[in-house]
């Protein structure tokens, strides 16, 4: 089933991209979207090649633009403006948002990287 959101709303102060859908709505920090991008910068161009990202808590959405009929660019104020968030993507990521969280979380610690903040946390766990 092909879905396609009813409203993208970005909130800002509270850096939270709200996404909703018809029977749907998330609300996904900006931090879990940037560590998240589809960019190859952050996928790398295979399996095995991702990078993983730190010290993002305090990164922020400053722009979204919409690319065609299926996704948007999210521009972050870290200058990272390369991935296009697919309405397939932003849903999954919704959908699955603990499970893609705490697989994150666990790549930290194997890493021995400690995050500064948990605002995140509470939306997604």
């Amino acid at each position: 089933m092909k879905r396609t959101p009813t409203e993208i709303k970005l909130q800002q102060t509270s850096r939270i991209l709200q996404v909703s859908f018809e029977d749907e709505t998330f609300k996904l920090p900006c931090e879990y979207l940037r560590v998240h991008s589809p960019s190859a910068e952050v996928q790398g161009h295979g399996p095995g090649q991702e990078v993983l990202q730190k010290s993002k808590e305090k990164v922020n959405i400053v722009a979204i633009e919409p690319v065609g009929h299926y996704a948007v660019r999210l521009i972050f104020d870290d200058s990272h403006n390369t991935g296009l968030y697919s309405w397939e993507l932003l849903y999954d990521l919704g959908i699955n948002a603990s499970l893609h969280w705490q697989r994150y979380l666990q790549r930290l610690e194997a890493a021995s990287h400690l995050r500064v903040s948990q605002d995140s946390d509470k939306y997604l766990v």
